[in-house]
């Protein structure tokens, strides 16, 4: 059964004067589905291109606030008695989190549709309005974010994205930061991966790059674990590849969970269960 949907699109205004402006993200609200979340840039290469000079850290530390938040809220919907509260609108949700003003950022006007399924609605949108110019990378078949959308969804099902943020394992001369932790004593440090990559070589130079990286953080004083969410290669071919990467990152020497595509769902499940059994404490 399809349910309506309005969504904004948040636009990247880099000169006022001149109106130029690139599309960076998308936020979806389908009030019966009480579903409302929104899908953000997490690179910058784009638009350095066409807007050098722009402070790409600072970018990406607003892009990572304004989506979070906007998952923070949709969780909050989703937790709302059916009739309680009053309605909500897509442009009220976004302009909650991003206030109108003559900043860079700028949300356009609504647009709608029937969705019968929100959230794959908003990754469709979201490739649509905001991924379409992007160039692939020349080794990588699927990005670490189109690999972390699957795990994504998910989650999100489960209502544990409003509890993780990002976090930097730091040791005195090195540190690596993960973009999803949630602490419960310990850091639970989930990274998106992607091996769905065009040779063997770059398959095994990644997973010896996260090795190292890992390796390099492993005294850290305050105790983490570090979850892989894989992205498997497409290629039948690179199968073997792919197996022997896997062997590689199991060495990391800390504690680990490394989770291959197809238990995403499991996975999510489990994660799901830990965090609701320690706030309920």
């Amino acid at each position: 059964m399809k349910t309506a949907y309005t969504y904004t699109v948040l636009r990247y205004v880099h000169d006022i004067a001149t109106g130029e402006f690139v599309n960076v993200g998308v936020v979806l609200h389908a009030p019966e589905a009480r579903y409302a979340s929104a899908l953000c840039r997490a690179t910058y290469g784009r638009l350095s291109k066409v807007f050098p000079g722009l402070d790409g850290e600072a970018f990406k530390g607003m892009m990572h606030y304004v989506q979070s938040r906007l998952e923070e809220l949709g969780d909050g919907l989703r937790d709302e008695l059916p009739l309680g509260g009053r309605s909500t609108s897509v442009m009220e949700l976004a302009q909650s989190v991003l206030p109108p003003d003559d900043s860079s950022l700028q949300w356009s006007s609504p647009g709608s549709g029937l969705s019968d399924d929100p959230s794959r609605t908003l990754e469709a949108l979201f490739d649509r309005l905001v991924g379409t110019y992007d160039e692939a990378p020349a080794k990588e078949r699927r990005t670490d974010e189109e690999v972390w959308r699957k795990y994504r969804r998910s989650l999100e099902a489960r209502q544990v994205l409003r509890h993780l943020r990002p976090h930097k394992i730091a040791v005195q001369d090195d540190e690596v930061e993960f973009r999803y932790a949630w602490r419960n004593g310990v850091w639970h440090c989930l990274e998106p991966v992607s091996l769905d990559l065009s040779s063997g070589d770059s398959i095994r130079e990644k997973a010896h790059r996260w090795l190292g990286q890992i390796m390099s953080v492993k005294d850290a004083p305050e105790r983490f674990k570090v979850y892989l969410l894989l992205g498997e290669p497409q290629q039948a071919t690179l199968r073997p590849a792919f197996d022997r990467a896997v062997s590689i990152l199991h060495k990391l020497p800390v504690e680990k969970e490394i989770v291959r595509e197809e238990l995403a769902g499991e996975f999510s499940e489990r994660f799901a269960r830990e965090v609701e059994t320690y706030a309920a404490k």
